[in-house]
């Protein structure tokens, strides 16, 4: 189900529910091993909801994604996909782990999705190989330049009202200078989020595509994190960078701390 956020007379969308990308192509099988699929299962007093979303492998045992995916209420369940290229066959590449916890930013907000970033930590490690490997961030000094061709990876639909599809799909999109975004989303934060999209070209992230990485120069730039609803541009993302340090010190209480054995939201 997707919320409809009112923001300063703008519909601000979480890309939250069935995978999309739009204007995309299909990528060649396991060129992707960095890109993880998110299995959300959310149980609460009126039944059991899936939801689904992008992610990528940044550490055996740690996968980025989108605060937005797993801040849901009742007792959130959630697996992680690695190494599938067709999401709904159990192809022998794939590897099934469960999430054994998650920290969202301490400062992500719902309404405004600033700080629209979480990091999933893994029951078991995954088993790199060709089909499932990591991906480099950015260090937090480092940034894209406007215009740059970057590209976006994830399952589903490839239009508004079309089929959908069960295999992976990427889109090319350019990084734009902050006016777009600062035009249409009066809460945009040029620190923390990134203004991506191409306003002619009818190429897009969508529902589902949430917690995917927008990849520059082989570095994972950018978060899915939101949109204005049928309107395909301009989009925001997360911007990685910004939160670099905060990654690292998660990361750093993942490998020291002694984790509980049931998930659990921080």
């Amino acid at each position: 189900m997707l919320l409809l956020l009112l923001i300063s007379s703008a519909f601000v969308l979480p890309w939250a529910g069935a995978g999309r990308i739009i204007g995309g192509k299909v990528v060649v099988p396991h060129s992707r091993p960095y890109m993880a699929y998110l299995k959300i299962e959310v149980k609460d007093q009126s039944g059991s909801k899936a939801f689904s979303c992008g992610g990528f492998l940044i550490r055996p045992d740690a996968v980025l994604s989108a605060a937005h995916c797993v801040d849901k209420k009742g007792r959130v369940n959630i697996t992680v996909i690695l190494g599938a290229h067709n999401i709904h066959v159990r192809e022998q590449s794939q590897q099934w782990i469960s999430v054994r916890d998650w920290v969202i930013h301490p400062d992500y907000c719902p309404v405004t999705l600033h700080n629209d970033i979480v990091l999933l930590k893994l029951k078991k490690k995954a088993k790199i190989n060709k089909n499932v490997k990591l991906i480099s961030l950015p260090s937090s000094n480092e940034h894209v330049r406007a215009g740059t061709k970057c590209e976006v990876a994830g399952w589903g639909r490839t239009s508004l009202d079309g089929s959908k599809t069960d295999v992976m799909r990427e889109v090319e999109l350019k990084v734009q200078n902050d006016k777009p975004c600062q035009k249409e989303f009066r809460k945009y934060q040029r620190r923390s989020m990134m203004c991506v999209g191409d306003q002619n070209s009818g190429k897009s992230t969508y529902k589902g595509d949430s917690g995917g990485p927008l990849v520059c120069n082989k570095k994972a730039h950018g978060i899915v994190s939101h949109g204005m609803g049928r309107r395909l541009f301009p989009e925001v993302f997360t911007r990685v960078s910004y939160f670099e340090p905060w990654i690292r010190q998660q990361l750093r209480r993942f490998a020291l701390q002694e984790l509980p054995a049931s998930p659990s939201s921080q």
